[in-house]
């Protein structure tokens, strides 16, 4: 794999790691520096790079730099995690941001290849754009998750910026895009016109207050996504101690980083994204967004990896019949998840198979028993007779 693009981290961070006690992540990670160079992957789990561009964000300022992100995360002290990590450096902005882009999707890309998970620490959020181009050449539909205060739906026929790149993936060829879930979004931040579209695309939305009121139900919706990208400014001011978002509404930092592990233990996801970071950001806000990378990385190392077909041997069926459907439910014994299964139709892309078993809560299955049809199947079915 090419790392030409990417730059090391500062010689203070090194020098500062240095000084760190020796059980701390910053002490134990593969740390791409100007002596050493690129550290070699083998054995890496998780790989964390940083992408200094922000020229399509609506908001843009300086160059976002990564230090004090970096220097409260590399502080921390791990868990009882079997992973070993890695920091690459950063993906210095291009001569246009099309370069820039083709940096993070040839890096994410690359990654995923050889088994790692890329975190992306990101200025502008169209760069989830990149990351969700990466999956071009993987031969698969993914879903995309995005935990955010907007749809960032957009014009699609305006140039993409952090506020339209959803847009562009629904209308850009390749179509790799199954399903795109918004996570946390408010309703004045979206225009009805968005809300309706969402709705028209069987999308799925979840509103801040229906996710805070029971994070716990959010879980099964990380277990089907393959991509996930975090908009900080979805956390409300007061958590990060920044009015730079502006809003006083939105996540706390318990939330955030619940969603964040949420992410993390899911089987299938495969890149992480934080997004919207900008040097105006304190101490707190840089120590919020170093907790979240560590949840969502203590997820990682707890994943029970029951997407296995032996795995799925396992698993306890159920049947409910609904009408004229019957509702197949599964269970595992091991964690104690839920799934449905969705009708497969053999005249629709077969890239669609591996979507067959829907993650879904026990309480979707309860439901079913008392003849409520489960909303989140409805819309997968009719996504996939569409």
């Amino acid at each position: 794999m090419e790392f030409d693009f990417l730059s090391p981290v500062s010689d203070d961070l090194r020098d500062e790691i240095t000084q760190l006690n020796q059980q701390t992540i910053g002490a134990q990670l593969k740390l791409h520096t100007e002596r050493s160079g690129v550290p070699d992957l083998e054995g890496v789990n998780v790989a964390i790079f940083g992408v200094n561009e922000n020229r399509r964000a609506l908001k843009a300022n300086a160059v976002p730099s990564f230090t004090e992100l970096r220097s409260q995360f590399y502080r921390l002290f791990p868990g009882n995690w079997g992973l070993r990590l890695a920091d690459l450096g950063d993906i210095q902005h291009g001569d246009t941001v099309e370069d820039t882009y083709y940096a993070v999707q040839t890096l994410v890309e690359g990654l995923i290849k050889q088994d790692i998970i890329p975190i992306i620490l990101g200025g502008g959020q169209d760069l989830m754009y990149a990351q969700y181009r990466a999956y071009d050449k993987l031969d698969q539909m993914v879903n995309l998750v995005n935990i955010d205060r907007k749809f960032d739906l957009g014009d699609a026929d305006k140039d993409i910026s952090n506020e339209s790149y959803v847009g562009k993936i629904v209308v850009n060829q390749p179509y790799n895009l199954f399903n795109y879930t918004a996570v946390g979004y408010q309703t004045y931040f979206n225009s009805q016109e968005e809300i309706e579209l969402m709705e028209r695309l069987f999308f799925e939305a979840y509103r801040l207050g229906e996710v805070t009121s029971n994070i716990a139900h959010m879980e099964p919706i990380f277990r089907n996504a393959n991509l996930v990208g975090l908009d900080l400014g979805s956390i409300d001011s007061a958590s990060a101690n920044s009015d730079y978002f502006g809003s006083p509404n939105g996540f706390n930092g318990r939330e955030i980083c619940a969603l964040a592990r949420y992410a993390g233990i899911s089987d299938k996801v495969s890149s992480f994204g934080i997004y919207e970071y900008q040097n105006e950001l304190g101490k707190l806000a840089n120590t919020l967004a170093a907790q979240i990378l560590w949840y969502f990385i203590e997820g990682v190392n707890y994943r029970t990896n029951e997407n296995t077909i032996s795995a799925k041997k396992e698993f306890i069926k159920y049947q409910v019949p609904i009408d004229d459907d019957i509702l197949v439910f599964f269970k595992s014994p091991v964690s104690g998840r839920w799934w449905i299964e969705i009708p497969f139709l053999t005249n629709v892309n077969t890239k669609l198979k591996r979507h067959t078993l829907l993650p879904c809560s026990e309480e979707d299955y309860l439901e079913a028993c008392n003849q409520v049809i489960p909303e989140r199947w409805y819309k997968a079915k009719r996504k996939n007779e569409v």
